[in-house]
């Protein structure tokens, strides 16, 4: 969780802050780190933390103390709104997918949605009275040209794409963005593969 939506970093920018090759930081630096700033994320893949506190840290200052308690602002993983629905995480993509929940927002590749939503989504499930999901016979909007339309990882797709030295295989590419920014290599693949082909097309 993300308490109130509050601004967070990844290692690879914490390790930029600091003026450290990103290897270098994961080897020499990030165990200490990790002992004095927890992950915001401890039950996910992604290394998110927050900024003030890791600024703190990289400044040799005190950690401040996060919010306590929840706040409608809040942002939580899709295992966190799943336990909150008493559905599985994959329930919660197919909700966003099809319209039950927002596409949620993305912060460094880790896909999350507010609290205030999560819950409103919980008191007005489908079938359960007013507003509870689209009723039979309405149209479920607009079909997605593609598995990945709307995605913000496309944008950082097109970016890496786009700066690649000419002949480099997406391969490689993706094993980067997957080290950066989170996610397995194969899903950037198919997202650079989708940015190439729309790219193309458009």
């Amino acid at each position: 969780m993300i308490p109130r939506s509050r601004p967070v970093i990844n290692e690879a920018d914490i390790a930029a802050r600091a003026g450290v090759p990103f290897p270098t930081w994961r080897r020499r630096d990030a165990p200490a780190f990790r002992e004095h700033v927890p992950s915001l994320l401890p039950d996910s893949r992604f290394l998110l933390y927050d900024l003030a506190q890791a600024e703190a840290y990289l400044a040799g200052k005190p950690i401040p103390a996060l919010p306590a308690g929840e706040h409608p602002d809040d942002l939580l993983t899709d295992k966190e709104t799943a336990t909150l629905l008493g559905i599985s995480t994959a329930t919660v993509r197919s909700y966003a997918a099809h319209g039950y929940l927002s596409p949620g927002t993305t912060r460094y590749g880790a896909r999350l949605w507010p609290r205030h939503e999560v819950h409103d989504r919980r008191d007005n499930a489908p079938g359960r009275g007013k507003g509870g999901g689209r009723r039979a016979g309405e149209p479920q909007g607009p079909r997605k040209t593609h598995a990945y339309e709307g995605d913000p990882r496309l944008a950082i797709a097109a970016q890496a794409l786009a700066t690649a030295p000419p002949g480099t295989p997406k391969s490689r590419i993706a094993a980067e963005l997957a080290d950066l920014h989170g996610h397995t290599p194969r899903t950037w693949e198919r997202l650079l593969t989708t940015t190439a082909t729309h790219l193309h097309s458009d």
